[in-house]
């Protein structure tokens, strides 16, 4: 396993990557890379009461937050993945048994593996299923390479419905 899930029962959110970066993988911390806005947005939308650094990603229990990723035997950007590297059905089962109040993913790769869906024909924002009384959302991604396509807008949202 490339970085820990940081995961217990009665989390208001848990947050799903594709998987570890390689700046993450590196430094054993969820969200490292230099680029990534990830730690930044949650402060900014109110989930968490300060800036955390990428060391500190343990700290989010404590704010009611969990991590994971879609794949967490390998680490890489999402074009080097294969499909072998992904397991929703476990993820899926795990979320089932913790039943946070969301699950979100940052970013449509992850979510377009987990739904077997296109990332074209999803939409950023809650979802329309869950699992159990899991809220679902796409969010977009807070990584340095997908600036092109951000907005703070649906981290908003989720941060509305989690607090």
């Amino acid at each position: 396993m490339i970085l820990p899930d940081l995961l217990r029962p009665d989390l208001r959110l848990v947050v799903c990557g594709t998987a570890a970066g390689t700046a993450s993988a590196a430094a054993r911390s969820y969200y490292a890379g230099p680029r990534n806005k990830f730690w930044r947005v949650l402060y900014e939308v109110g989930l968490t009461p300060r800036l955390l650094a990428p060391r500190e990603y343990p700290e989010l229990l404590s704010f009611n937050i969990g991590l994971t990723d879609l794949a967490k035997e390998v680490s890489g950007s999402d074009a080097i993945l294969k499909g072998r590297d992904f397991d929703s059905i476990s993820l899926r089962t795990l979320i089932a048994d913790i039943q946070p109040k969301a699950f979100a993913f940052n970013g449509k790769k992850a979510a377009s593996i987990f739904f077997s869906t296109p990332s074209a024909l999803l939409e950023y924002g809650r979802q329309s299923g869950s699992i159990g009384e899991t809220t679902l959302y796409v969010l977009p991604s807070t990584s340095g390479a997908a600036s092109g396509h951000w907005s703070i807008a649906p981290w908003n949202e989720l941060a509305s419905a989690v607090t």
